[in-house]
């Protein structure tokens, strides 16, 4: 193509246009983010971040993800699937998000178990009246080579004798074998007072976002709730993931 004299002179012209085009469409997500708090007060927006998609940012809000372009004003919520790998990628990551710091956690306030080696870790949020939790039990009975951490987590407004129940066994003189006992037998510690973690674990739990028992928390942070079988733990701590 030939340039003549009057296109060269239209070239500043153009450019000038196109500027502020591609400035919003590099935008970046810090940037983007400042953007969407001013003008969605009311939404709690936690993250954003580029996507796969050029020019298309991932919005994360709570539980939830979206995607917007740099202006923020259209969202498509839903979620971003790679078709070649047949991956949801939403998905993954927000369980990476979500997942728990497990050098946080305060052990010193959890019942210690340990079975085989123990080199395997995993914590558990149990409450004592819960029967799901109870047949949990039978199925972390399968596991060897573990080391358990049980944070006692009584569920107040569902079992109102559960703090009660959780404060015997850990003031009991083996508390271990107290919560094994109790979990499998029913059978409640003679009542006794000292200091003890429980209120500390229901708050815990609560920042966590563990709304339910029992729930598992394996040492790479992620999370597992419900009664699952022994052989579904065991390939659940087998995926270990960075």
């Amino acid at each position: 193509m030939k340039f003549n004299q009057a296109m060269f002179k239209r070239l500043p012209m153009l450019f000038a246009l196109m500027l502020p085009m591609a400035a919003q469409a590099d935008d970046g997500a810090g940037s983007l983010e400042k953007r969407l708090k001013d003008l969605y007060p009311a939404t709690r927006i936690e993250r954003v971040q580029t996507s796969e998609i050029p020019t298309i940012y991932e919005v994360t809000m709570g539980k939830n993800s979206a995607y917007t372009d740099a202006t923020g004003r259209y969202f498509v919520f839903g979620h971003l699937y790679d078709m070649k790998t047949q991956r949801d990628l939403t998905a993954e990551r927000m369980e990476k998000q979500q997942r728990i710091d497990f050098s946080q956690l305060p052990l010193g306030d959890a019942i210690k178990t340990v079975r085989g080696k123990g080199e395997r870790v995993l914590a558990v949020f149990s409450d004592p009246d819960c029967p799901y939790c109870k047949r949990l039990e039978a199925e972390l009975d399968k596991l060897d080579n573990v080391t358990l951490y049980i944070f006692p987590y009584p569920l107040e407004g569902l079992h109102p004798e559960a703090v009660d129940k959780a404060v015997a066994v850990w003031c009991a003189p083996g508390r271990a074998s107290a919560w094994a006992d109790l979990m499998k037998t029913g059978k409640v510690p003679a009542k006794r007072d000292c200091e003890n973690p429980i209120q500390r674990n229901i708050q815990l739990a609560q920042r966590l976002g563990i709304n339910g028992t029992p729930t598992m928390v394996s040492a790479d942070g992620r999370m597992l709730p419900g009664a699952a079988p022994g052989d579904r733990i065991e390939q659940w701590l087998a995926e270990s993931r960075p």
